[in-house]
């Protein structure tokens, strides 16, 4: 193999392509960034820190990486470009030195029941490849072993015209062999409907039996069933013939006419799961959801056992091993029987399946199985998932953007986060974080902090550099770096405690337990120890248990705080009767909408394949409601004066004079206690961060009636500042008489807690065992476990 030779011994001039070594940011002004301009080193790792909602997504996300993946669609032609998402430019001047963007978020992955961590990462596929080239018996190809795929049969004929009268019909049959469990649909679980949560079955059809929502005595939904002379409307359902009673329950959807009106009657069993069951519970109204909650039942399918494959696909094997059998295998585990799989004629697919799984344990996921449903995901583990892909890429020179990678580590398992960053950095690519831990600050060639503070505090950066800069800089991300939490002198004694006897669910191995009450309690433990199993799945849930978990918030733009957590209602209603009119008037969603924008705010003028143009609506100026309702005040402000205040300011308002309103001030107290005093009261739920939709979820959850908070992870999204604050919240509810029980990894919450239960010693069928019970200091003292040698290490003990 020949090579050039280089002659020239001198010392050449720098080439023009090697000056493009930065990422030029100039007068950023999305969301709260107030004119930002940076410049970012390339093949460099660089942190992105500042309190919850000072502007780094908006920087990072919202206008580095979406101006990255707008200028790559615009190179597509205007036919492809029609196909896609229209990102609008972000408000910014002059972005220069982009190269190819790829995101990695904390967003959950989907949550339909079919979506599993190996359809996620294309090793279900690989896998069903593989089974159909060396399963034993042959059943078909890769399909035959989806679960998302159903067997289907057709015969059926069609005339063919061969003119001057000369006709032929042809007779065809089409089959296809899909893995799909007929009985659950491949969804692994069957519904079961407590019939008993519909109706009073001692009550007639006309003393409006129902207890469900919306089918009330006079609605046209009732009506339908007790004009459709299918029932005696004076007889009790609980004496209807077998006859009537499946015509009311499974009725197939049957014509019929009412008042001289043809509707549609149909059994309320496929009605009910036509109009509840077939929505995500997550999009539902909360009394919706309570009710669906109530009434359905999941058991595991009988027909498959849970694995959503039909028989046929479970009757093929390689060895002693069906394709459900891999699945359920534990990632780590199912890498090793890969590894056995020695047949020359799949060599490159076997090569590629091992690096995938590997992956999965190289990033600290192989406890997981790949059937394991996606929507079940920690927003760690989901942000992992997504990471698998990237791992052993061969790109280079591209620009990967995390959002805090490190949520749902352990202390243990973040080092081998931090190593897998600056491995994608050293092979040349551009690696940015948004991070709040100081272990991954630690590891950055070049910090970028942002603040000082929230909301419209922040927007502005703060400091520029290196680590040890950004300690000496006197700014919050600086003073906080070093913060070490004490462990307390004197903890708070137990009033009681929650039995756990036998706990077994996912990894617990038949686990006893007892949880104190009356105090702060840390269940803690490495990444898939079995936190979540024991305090979600083993926790008895009686009244007056409030549960807090890691659900994100959904919302559109014209939802905000004053919407979410139910703060409007009091306000409209004290509007309403200062000015002797219909709330519904100050409802931008409802009434009060300006005609013009229908409560907008902006007009969208739709540009077909380029971005779409947001102008202020010229009628309402954008404050969304109509001339006419404006004119309304409380207090001396308007209502759309009221949604611009924050969160303080309102509860100043609300709390006094003229404008008191006690269910209003209640709200706000809770929000301000949670650190959320910036945000203000109108600002959509979309420009809001990871952690202040993580803290106004918290809020909401405060006005539940309960004895025992569970919170999983509240310190998602928080800065080192802002833990402080939740340590004080955590406190007060405490002293208030309440039991606090936390799923957390935070070493702060740790020291500060009253008691803690560590389970481990490892993930997966590693775990699954309390390894520790007892106060933080006896943890710190015995240094027994992972978490007892991270902690120690931490208070400096």
């Amino acid at each position: 193999m020949s090579r050039a030779t280089d002659t020239d011994t001198g010392s050449p001039e720098p080439h023009a392509a090697d000056s493009h070594d930065l990422i030029r940011v100039h007068g950023a002004r999305e969301n709260n960034l107030k004119d930002v301009s940076i410049e970012i080193p390339k093949r460099r790792l660089t942190v992105f820190t500042g309190v919850s909602g000072s502007g780094k997504s908006s920087l990072v996300f919202d206008t580095i990486a979406a101006e990255s993946q707008r200028l790559i669609n615009e190179t597509y032609s205007a036919f492809l470009q029609g196909f896609m998402p229209n990102l609008a430019r972000p408000e910014v001047d002059v972005l220069d030195g982009l190269t190819t963007a790829i995101t990695v978020d904390q967003q959950r992955m989907g949550s339909d029941p079919r979506s599993t961590v190996g359809t996620a990462t294309d090793a279900n596929a690989m896998l069903r490849i593989l089974f159909s080239r060396l399963g034993t018996p042959h059943i078909g190809p890769p399909a035959a072993y989806s679960f998302n795929v159903a067997s289907v049969s057709a015969t059926g004929g069609f005339t063919v015209d061969r003119g001057a009268e000369k006709t032929k019909t042809e007779k065809v049959s089409f089959s296809r062999t899909g893995g799909m469990c007929t009985h659950c649909e491949g969804r692994g679980t069957v519904s079961d409907i407590d019939l008993t949560q519909l109706y009073d079955d001692s009550k007639s059809l006309s003393e409006d039996p129902f207890t469900i929502p919306t089918y009330t005595g006079d609605g046209w939904v009732v009506r339908v069933i007790s004009e459709s002379g299918f029932f005696d409307k004076g007889k009790p359902i609980a004496k209807y013939t077998k006859k009537e009673r499946h015509d009311f329950l499974y009725r197939e959807p049957t014509k019929v006419k009412i008042n001289g009106v043809n509707l549609t009657y149909e059994g309320l069993i496929p009605k009910l799961q036509k109009s509840f069951l077939s929505k995500d519970r997550e999009s539902m109204q909360p009394h919706i959801r309570a009710f669906v909650d109530r009434a359905v039942t999941f058991a595991e399918c009988p027909e498959c056992d849970g694995t959503r494959l039909s028989d046929l696909a479970r009757s093929s094997k390689i060895g002693k091993v069906n394709i459900a059998d891999a699945c359920a295998m534990e990632i780590r585990d199912l890498a090793g029987w890969v590894r056995g799989l020695t047949e020359p004629s799949v060599a490159p697919l076997l090569t590629k399946l091992q690096h995938t799984l590997d992956s999965f344990v190289e990033i600290g996921l192989g406890y997981l199985s790949l059937d394991r449903a996606s929507g079940t995901l920690s927003g760690g583990e989901a942000q992992r998932t997504k990471m698998i892909r990237h791992l052993g890429s061969s790109l280079t020179d591209v620009t990967y953007v995390f959002d805090e990678p490190t949520i749902g580590l352990h202390p243990h398992d973040i080092q081998r986060m931090n190593n897998l960053l600056l491995r994608l950095r050293d092979k040349g690519n551009t690696v940015l974080v948004v991070e709040h831990k100081p272990e991954t600050i630690a590891i950055a060639d070049h910090v970028v902090d942002l603040g000082p503070g929230a909301g419209t505090a922040g927007g502005s950066v703060c400091f520029e550099g290196t680590v040890e800069g950004l300690r000496a800089s006197g700014g919050v991300t600086g003073r906080h770096l070093d913060d070490r939490a004490t462990l307390k002198e004197t903890v708070r004694k137990a009033t009681g405690q929650l039995e756990i006897r036998g706990a077994s669910a996912n990894n617990l191995r038949d686990v006893d337990v007892d949880i104190p009450l009356g105090v702060l309690c840390v269940i803690t433990g490495v990444a898939g120890s079995g936190k979540s199993s024991l305090v979600h799945g083993s926790i008895p849930a009686p009244e007056g248990v409030v549960s807090v978990d890691q659900t994100p918030i959904r919302g559109s733009r014209r939802s905000n705080p004053a919407t979410y957590t139910g703060l409007l209602d009091p306000i409209r209603k004290a509007f309403a009767k200062a000015n002797g009119v219909k709330p519904a008037l100050f409802s931008a969603n409802s009434e009060g909408a300006c005609p013009t924008c229908n409560g907008a705010g902006v007009i969208y003028t739709d540009l077909a394949i380029m971005q779409s143009v947001a102008t202020a609506c010229e009628d309402c100026e954008g404050k969304r409601f109509s001339a006419s309702v404006l004119e309304y005040h409380l207090g001396g402000r308007d209502i759309s004066e009221v949604l611009a205040m924050p969160v303080t300011e309102a509860e100043e308002f609300f709390g006094s004079g003229e404008a008191r309103t006690p269910a209003a001030h209640k709200i706000l107290q809770r929000m301000t206690d949670v650190g959320l005093g910036y945000l203000t009261l109108g600002q959509p739920l979309t420009t809001l961060s990871g952690g202040e939709r993580q803290r106004l979820k918290l809020a909401v959850h405060m006005a539940d009636k309960g004895g025992v908070y569970v919170l999983d992870e509240p310190t998602t999204g928080l800065h080192l500042a802002d833990v402080e604050q939740l340590l004080g919240l955590l406190d007060r509810l405490v002293d208030s008489g309440k039991s606090v029980i936390v799923i957390e990894h935070h070493q702060a919450v740790m020291a500060h807690a009253d008691w803690i239960v560590d389970l481990g010693p490892g993930a997966g069928h590693d775990g699954g065992r309390v390894v520790f019970e007892g106060t933080p200091a006896d943890l710190v003292a015995a240094r027994s476990t992972l978490t007892g040698e991270h902690l120690a290490e931490y208070v400096g003990g």
